[in-house]
């Protein structure tokens, strides 16, 4: 550790464990995109919030750039490190502290899995019910930094819901201990909801409380195909009207294709367009016929093509896996990736404009889209052609890019439903925030932040 920033970091703190060799600084310098080369000066791997507080201060006083790091699942470069910034990995901070059965609260350290806070919960008869398919590598620090949402929102909401209480470092190293967990707080400004979201420019999340749930009822799992893309919106509002629904995803015929290719198993026989898996509450006999008549009623207006519902735990999983298993089966092909979202009522309208836009723009490429109906985020999946150069490709899905995030714009919607802003979207933040709200969002970062080290370069671009 020949660096004289880092031998100081060291002599300051010589109980931080720090990581310098090639392969660490590239494995801790990136993330999902793969579209930027990791040039991290060092990776620090704080134990104690005390640790952490003491990393920032020192970066604060020597002006070097921090990037959080958590499980480094994202998906819009905000956990990239390219510039020489500390990546301050919360990997070691990864424990359970304390569980409150009144409040019915989990208090967790940042680095832990969602995996690992849903079986935690489930310990003491509860869920914690935010869900997505990267649960067991992506951590709690990185969802509340990116408000994530996943399969449930229909349900239960996106991460800020959840949050009762956090504890934040600032820029500058300071402590701030947010809500403290209460139900009622009207003591001022919630700057909780404001760290949520906020892609560890403004703070670096050292703890966090979170509210927990009484299980679920009983429910089921059904699939169903269908033959056009205006049926979606007919078979969402005709589910919603008559059962109780705790997810409603869709997928399209390309989706399926890879998963099967995969090694998901097929389910239904024939090729259809567009698939749904929906979960809904199943708690009695009377629920169970509700479904039926919803799918008769469903098949009878040709909204659906078929449908299957799944007879076993087992079968259930096998399902939800043609949904779940989709961002896995396309990895190795590095897609481009889109997330956006509207309103649901301007989603058919969207849709169609979306759908004519990706034929007219993207005539030799695959699109892979699929989505949350029920809270109006789709996620659309650009997969390069062997033919087509790394660079020509990216400027192509740019521009593409700008002109969804133009259809957006008309729609009302956003450029980012749940992955964040970080380096990948940044040029079409204006498409969904008035110039006056990203002055307001760079005077906010100036008082949490006023050197501008934490990601910098992140959300808005330089500070």
């Amino acid at each position: 550790m020949t660096d004289s920033p880092l031998a100081e970091l060291s002599r300051c703190q010589p109980g931080l464990r720090l990581l310098t060799e090639p392969g660490e600084l590239e494995h801790y310098g990136r993330d999902w995109t793969r579209r930027w080369t990791p040039d991290p000066l060092a990776i620090a791997l704080p134990a104690s919030v005390e640790e952490l507080q003491e990393v920032v201060r020192w970066c604060h006083r020597q002006r070097i750039s921090i990037v959080p790091s958590g499980g480094r699942t994202g998906l819009s470069g905000g956990a990239v490190a390219a510039n020489r910034e500390l990546v301050v990995s919360l990997e070691r901070m990864n424990r359970v502290l304390h569980f409150n059965a009144v409040d019915r609260t989990l208090t967790v350290q940042p680095g832990i899995t969602l995996h690992a806070v849903h079986e935690a919960a489930r310990e003491h008869g509860l869920i914690y019910p935010v869900d997505f398919a990267a649960r067991g590598s992506c951590s709690i620090g990185g969802n509340i930094a990116t408000n994530a949402g996943g399969i449930r929102v229909i349900r239960y909401g996106n991460t800020r819901e959840w949050i009762a209480g956090l504890k934040v470092v600032t820029g500058q190293g300071d402590l701030l201990e947010l809500n403290r967990g209460l139900i009622k707080n009207s003591s001022g400004y919630d700057f909780r909801h404001l760290l949520v979201g906020s892609e560890g420019t403004l703070g670096i999340v050292a703890e966090a409380t979170l509210k927990l749930a009484a299980p679920p009822l009983p429910s089921q799992v059904m699939l169903l195909a269908l033959p056009d893309m205006d049926a979606l919106m007919q078979v969402f509002s005709l589910f919603r009207e008559r059962l109780q629904l705790q997810a409603f995803e869709f997928f399209t015929d390309h989706a399926l294709k890879h998963v099967l290719q995969h090694g998901g198993q097929r389910a239904i026989d024939g090729d259809y367009p567009y698939y749904v898996v929906t979960e809904f509450d199943a708690v009695d006999e009377a629920a169970q016929d509700a479904a039926l008549a919803a799918f008769e009623q469903a098949l009878e207006q040709g909204w659906v093509s078929d449908g299957v519902i799944a007879q076993s735990d087992a079968q259930a999983a096998a399902l939800w896996h043609l949904r779940e298993g989709i961002t896995e089966s396309l990895a190795s092909r590095r897609p481009y990736k889109n997330d956006v979202s509207v309103r649901i009522s301007a989603v058919p309208e969207f849709l169609r404009e979306m759908q004519a836009l990706l034929t007219r723009e993207y005539p030799q490429v695959e699109v892979v889209w699929f989505g949350h109906i029920g809270d109006g985020n789709l996620h659309i999946n650009v997969l390069r052609p062997e033919a087509l150069g790394e660079d020509a490709f990216i400027a192509q899905c740019e521009h593409v890019t700008k002109l969804l995030a133009a259809t957006l714009q008309r729609h009302g919607g956003s450029i980012s439903a749940e992955h964040g802003i970080g380096l990948v979207k940044r040029a079409y933040l204006e498409s969904t925030r008035s110039a006056a709200e990203i002055l307001m969002m760079r005077g906010v970062k100036q008082v949490f932040d006023p050197h501008g080290i934490l990601n910098p370069g992140k959300m808005f671009g330089s500070n």
